[in-house]
């Protein structure tokens, strides 16, 4: 989607936010349902194994194919828009992604559930990068801020408030209604989008990217299931079929990218040394925070015998300090930069990490909300900062299409971090119990294996910890400089792309 300049909403000196609060409805609806709806899921794993009487490493793959439906659509949001208009496609995602909850509350087999994760992925996808592009292009130039900032609530409460109401739907209905939930929120976004969202242009739009569309979903998936099995034996027939037909797949993926003049990801991006140390470094704080959010409700309703919704209290905790440090992050991140943010982050979380990596059966649950906390504090401290790093080290000539490539392989990264921990922790658990003195009890044994994935998690943030210290200003190279009449869109600017 083409970035809109400073025309693109006529500049108007009676609009107030009451001129657009009927279509930012429709835009917050839609948000809040898919935002939800990334983080409902984690709370219910263990009720979900329950029900359909399979495994983690199975029942994990209702989360991993749905983000991995969610990189496959990000790249093509705006090319979308940009040919058949914002209106209308962000209208035909929501009523995929309700479709895709109606689905996912009626699933018979673990297999059906994992498929209509990936319809709900495929139209969740890009509802938000539409959403906050049509905000964006509505709201006149000196008042962006504020309405950005207005959208921005929904993305801070809805991650918070996901566990909780997970919990509280399990308790008192059962797993279908985390789903379920999604049909009014979904039928209220599309009929207050129909009547008040305005049409926007539609643009001259390059050729898609076809052979990239067709080779990233397969690369990405197949590494991600060899890296499951992998996770559990690297030497097994699966895992490698997985990891050499992704890998093969990814290396023709980039060959084909890298001779598009308008390709689906834009991977030359990547020859700024201080790009990709920025990206390396976001994609090791994905899989040390993602993986720590799906495996503490595990522990609590596996090991500590806690109800769903005592587990969303418990891991409110994170959210709360993850908001409470955010904007302390980026004010910091003006005076300081990226380097000493994520140096003290990272340093943070890590020591989290640590302290959960020496849980056990008992462990005091003080001691479990602690780290929770200090791994909240080191998001705040670092998530932005990093993003903002990652966008003023691209090249300013490819600037204006980093987003789409952050977003999808951070979503990639994710899936990979919870298929790999996920049979990671399995293997674990099976040798723990089958050495165990006490096979009769074993929940010691499982909470050992909690805690070796925790310690791999922190080691894993370790490493992040020291590629932050070779983090560094970006530095501008000849050829870097924008094309003559092209201007530097802020972050702002560059959210709604």
């Amino acid at each position: 989607m083409s970035i809109p300049n400073a025309t693109t909403a006529p500049v108007n000196t009676e609009f107030s936010i009451k001129a657009i609060i009927a279509p930012l409805m429709a835009v917050i609806l839609g948000m809040i349902m898919v935002i939800l709806d990334s983080t409902v899921i984690n709370v219910a794993i263990p009720n979900l194994e329950e029900y359909f009487g399979t495994t983690l490493k199975s029942i994990q793959w209702t989360i991993t194919g749905y983000t991995l439906a969610l990189s496959a659509v990000i790249p093509l949001a705006g090319w979308m828009t940009d040919k058949y208009g914002a209106k209308r496609i962000f209208l035909i995602t929501i009523t995929l992604f309700t479709l895709g909850s109606v689905l996912c509350s009626l699933a018979q087999t673990a297999d059906q559930l994992i498929i209509f994760r990936i319809i709900q992925g495929l139209g969740g996808g890009m509802v938000a990068p539409i959403g906050m592009a049509m905000v964006f292009r509505l709201a006149p130039p000196e008042k962006r801020g504020a309405v950005m900032g207005m959208l921005g609530i929904p993305m801070l409460l809805a991650p918070a408030a996901g566990p909780i109401l997970s919990g509280w739907l399990i308790e008192v209905a059962s797993w279908h209604w985390i789903f379920l939930i999604n049909v009014p929120i979904g039928i209220a976004a599309v009929i207050v989008g129909i009547k008040f969202l305005p049409k926007f242009e539609n643009k001259k739009v390059p050729s898609l990217d076809i052979l990239g569309m067709i080779l990233a979903p397969i690369a990405f998936a197949m590494l991600a299931y060899g890296v499951s099995e992998g996770a559990a034996d690297w030497t097994s027939i699966n895992a490698r079929v997985g990891l050499i037909v992704g890998g093969v797949a990814l290396i023709l993926f980039i060959i084909v990218e890298l001779k598009q003049k308008e390709p689906l990801l834009e991977l030359r991006v990547f020859g700024s040394s201080d790009f990709t140390r920025g990206v390396i470094l976001s994609w090791i704080f994905q899989i040390a925070m993602f993986g720590a959010i799906l495996m503490i409700p595990l522990y609590l309703q596996n090991v500590r015998g806690f109800t769903a919704l005592e587990s969303g209290y418990t891991t409110l905790a994170q959210a709360l300090a993850s908001m409470v440090f955010m904007p302390i992050g980026g004010k910091l991140f003006d005076k300081w930069g990226a380097r000493p943010l994520a140096l003290v982050g990272m340093t943070i979380i890590s020591v989290g990490l640590f302290m959960l990596s020496q849980i056990t059966v008992d462990t005091a649950i003080f001691m479990v909300v602690l780290p929770l906390i200090l791994m909240g504090a080191g998001m705040g401290l670092t998530m932005m900062p990093l993003n903002t790093h990652v966008l003023n080290a691209a090249p300013r000539r490819l600037v204006n299409r980093v987003t789409p490539l952050t977003a999808a392989t951070q979503q990639v990264v994710t899936s990979f971090a919870i298929a790999g921990l996920t049979g990671y922790l399995t293997s674990k658990i099976v040798s723990y119990t089958t050495t165990s003195s006490t096979p009769e009890n074993p929940l010691p044994s499982i909470a050992s294996a909690f805690g070796d994935t925790f310690f791999l998690t922190a080691c894993i943030a370790v490493a992040g910890l020291l590629l932050s210290v070779i983090l560094r200003k970006p530095r501008m190279k000849p050829g870097d400089e924008l094309a003559e009449g092209e201007e530097m869109p802020d972050v702002k600017t560059m959210i709604s792309h």
